[in-house]
């Protein structure tokens, strides 16, 4: 299960390091059929505004990476804890089920006195409505625990993290990866297509779905 675990720490800049931990952990996720349940702890932000050396370069192959992380044949579930932004906050926006503990707050990352217009921005209001995070966006305001559990950003609270991961981990290693992978995609695209177009995808998933149904009943 180890290497089916991520920690990302939000004090730390964005590194081809990090970038290559990511790659590792979808690498073992797409070879191995048998697993489907990723675990991530974040915490952490940088410092307010972070003046750390980045190039545009790494920027873009973090995201790719975190875009193939977020198309993974399998569930990711997150705990976040404490101050969570920076590479950190960016990570869990892409994950499935997040529980958190009471004293979190996201943050959203800044530099030159001003938010990073980075696809933490794209994630969070295609998840929570640009209304509610529009105070975090614009003026770097945190969000704290039990509004990002009004927002829907984060899942559940709890005193016990362990015990709320084992638990989100057995709902999830009951799901198929690759089927969840499926709903996920549909789910992401449904705001943005209409009917007629999102139709055929549907149709071809449902159709999966139905010889999946029959294969398990012909056994």
């Amino acid at each position: 299960m180890d290497d089916l675990v991520i920690r990302v720490d939000g004090t730390r800049p964005l590194s081809a390091e990090l970038v290559a931990a990511f790659e590792t952990l979808c690498d073992s996720v797409e070879d191995r059929a048998d697993r489907n349940t990723v675990i991530m702890h974040v915490s952490g932000a940088p410092e307010e505004p972070s003046n750390e050396d980045i190039t545009i370069a790494l920027v873009s192959k973090w995201e790719r990476t975190l875009r193939r992380f977020e198309r993974l044949p399998a569930a990711t579930v997150a705990v976040a804890s404490d101050d969570c932004g920076g590479v950190a906050l960016e990570a869990l926006l892409a994950t499935d089920y997040r529980i958190g503990t009471a004293s979190l707050r996201l943050l959203m990352a800044r530099r030159a006195l001003v938010t990073w217009p980075g696809m933490a921005l794209y994630r969070i209001v295609r998840q929570a409505g640009s209304a509610a995070v529009r105070r975090a966006v614009l003026l770097g305001l945190p969000i704290m625990a039990a509004d990002a559990v009004a927002m829907r950003l984060i899942d559940e609270l709890t005193v016990d993290t362990q015990t709320a991961l084992t638990a989100a981990t057995e709902l999830a290693e009951a799901i198929p990866g690759p089927e969840l992978a499926i709903r996920r995609q549909l789910m992401q695209d449904a705001p943005g297509v209409s009917f007629e177009e999102a139709l055929g995808a549907h149709l071809a998933a449902c159709e999966r779905a139905l010889r999946l149904s029959a294969a398990e009943i012909g056994r």
